[in-house]
């Protein structure tokens, strides 16, 4: 079922979550193991990130380096098919520019259609790390806009090099990321929406938010949407903060700001288990004003760690 229709049939708020594939090298269980604590709350879909490549240097007999291309998370495709197959609810992978050609993306889509699955969320990607800015694959987008027409075409049954009528219509529901704070590469808040609205009319059917820590970020983030003209729904994004490390990480890595008041109080923090009391009590008091002021779906960025995301669920959806 599209995330849309999930949406659309729900009474309540709805609960979702995100999951990272596991390192190479780990079993399928991992990925169960982190599963199987938050279906209680009846998710009626899960997300899995994709992961592109990262480059190494191998050091050669003749003392020569040679370039390397590794994926060390591997596997989205597979564990979508491996938690319709176990759970049977529906997985949303996420489709990424970077790494992929064109040629490349319509191969994955066909996959992913022979498989049953019939959500995306489309996202540029990330740099590498070894990059300063995005690059793109040669003959690949540039922009997640490129993307999601690329999707919309596919569901007109337009594919690459093909002159046929009569091709197979594919029929994705696309999802598009928000950013409450602005993507860091915005000049600003009015261009990061135009770029959205440009999402949306090419074929976006909803919206996933980056993570933020300040509900009234994402309120006026909603309103300024609506001013927009975007009405598609919006589904705000939170992540648990649950250890000293992620009061520098979180910031640094996803452009965000703490409010006042949690900074004071993650201030007077001292180990690990002082942040997940702080963290999980902030995000329980987002989650409860979010789903009081009736959002369609919360969806949590799990890292592949469940334990925090089950103690604000157990207070905010039993």
């Amino acid at each position: 079922m599209k995330v849309t229709a999930h949406l659309e049939r729900r009474k309540n708020t709805l609960f979702s979550f995100e999951i990272l594939p596991p390192l190479k090298g780990s079993g399928i269980e991992a990925i169960f193991d982190g599963i199987d604590p938050l279906m209680e709350f009846n998710p009626p879909f899960i997300n899995v990130t994709y992961h592109r490549e990262e480059y190494m240097y191998k050091k050669l007999p003749n003392n020569l380096l040679e370039k390397v291309s590794i994926r060390k998370r591997p596997g989205t495709v597979g564990i979508c098919a491996a938690i319709i197959n176990r759970y049977e609810i529906d997985a949303v992978p996420h489709l990424i520019c970077g790494g992929f050609s064109l040629e490349e993306t319509e191969s994955a889509l066909i996959d992913l259609q022979f498989l049953g699955i019939d959500n995306v969320l489309a996202l540029r990607g990330d740099p590498i790390k070894t990059e300063s800015a995005f690059i793109p694959e040669r003959n690949g987008h540039t922009y997640a806009l490129d993307l999601i027409e690329q999707i919309t075409r596919l569901n007109k049954g337009i594919y690459l090099h093909e002159e046929s009528k009569n091709n197979q219509h594919m029929s994705f529901c696309v999802g598009a990321a928000g950013y409450p704070e602005k993507h860091y590469e915005s000049m600003n808040i009015k261009t990061d929406l135009k770029y959205l609205k440009m999402k949306v009319d090419a074929g976006a059917e909803y919206i996933t938010t980056q993570l933020f820590f300040d509900n009234k970020k994402f309120f006026d983030f909603e309103a300024r949407c609506r001013e927009a003209g975007i009405t598609v729904p919006i589904i705000p994004g939170l992540k648990p903060i649950t250890k000293l490390a992620h009061t520098a990480f979180l910031p640094k890595t996803f452009h965000v700001d703490f409010p006042d008041a949690l900074s004071d109080a993650l201030s007077s923090c001292k180990t690990d288990a002082d942040v997940n009391k702080v963290g999980t009590s902030w995000a329980i008091a987002q989650s409860q004003e979010l789903k009081d002021a009736g959002v369609p779906c919360i969806h949590y960025y799990t890292m592949g760690k469940s334990e925090a995301v089950r103690n604000i669920a157990k207070e905010v959806f039993c």
